[in-house]
């Protein structure tokens, strides 16, 4: 156990620990565990073999154990030096009749305690002698007295302050994704901008090429009308050269 919170430790100091897993770290007592982890608040020794408390240290701050699936039977008088345990869970240990339970009646802070396959729990009136044995306590077994069912750790975060940031959030993201839409709205223009500017294009680029068809028409028009005047110029008006030829043929006839 001693390697295993050295391990733990990374380093830290015993009193800036606030969090500590010993789970299945194989021991039969506590071991390297010392009053020094002043700021401890969560402890957790699962499945580790205990079969007695006498070691435990004193712990001021601790207010969750986990000491599940141990062999533990008596010694709980041990943990009352720590005043501030909200949390206790003993469940799959060696506990037989409510003598051994006694102890924890002086845990005035005591809210949530787990007895799960220990023998006690089945000593008629259980429920109802634990719930009086411990006027702090809230839930036993992860019932209250009228049997309704704790609330799981799960359902605190949902329920707790952290849910209302979640919802803040999502508000605040919901109002800056819309802003953006608003300025992109602004900024670029609509679909019917673009499509009338783009059939305005089509329409004068149409207009352009159509004047310069028209003109092309034209153009070989006049020039068909030359070609014809022309041709019509020929039948008609004899050419200088032709004229003076003849004179001279009517000459040489005389």
């Amino acid at each position: 156990m001693e390697k295993r919170i050295l391990l733990e430790k990374r380093g830290r100091d015993a009193n800036q620990i606030k969090e500590l897993n010993l789970d299945n770290c194989r021991s039969t007592s506590i071991e390297g565990l010392t009053d020094e982890f002043t700021a401890l608040e969560k402890l957790s020794l699962i499945n580790v073999g205990l079969t007695s408390l006498k070691s435990f240290p004193k712990l001021a701050s601790l207010k969750k154990l986990e000491l599940s699936d141990n062999r533990i039977s008596n010694g709980l008088n041990h943990l009352l030096t720590s005043p501030k345990l909200t949390s206790l869970n003993l469940s799959g240990n060696k506990i037989k009749d409510f003598d051994e339970l006694k102890p924890l009646a002086s845990l005035e802070k005591l809210e949530i305690l787990d007895l799960f396959n220990n023998e006690v729990t089945s000593v008629e009136n259980y429920r109802n002698n634990v719930f009086q044995l411990i006027p702090s306590l809230k839930f036993l077994d992860g019932f209250d007295k009228d049997d309704n069912e704790a609330p799981s750790d799960e359902d605190d975060e949902i329920n707790g302050d952290g849910g209302d940031d979640d919802e803040s959030d999502d508000d605040e993201e919901g109002a800056e994704e819309e802003e953006f839409d608003d300025e992109e709205d602004d900024d670029e223009p609509g679909l019917k901008d673009v499509y009338n500017e783009d059939l305005e294009e089509d329409n004068s680029d149409w207009n352009e090429e159509g004047e310069d068809d028209d003109d092309d028409i034209d153009s070989d028009e006049d020039a068909d009308e030359t070609a014809e005047k022309v041709d019509d110029g020929d039948a008609e008006v004899e050419s200088p050269a032709r004229g003076k030829k003849r004179k001279h043929e009517g000459e040489e006839g005389d």
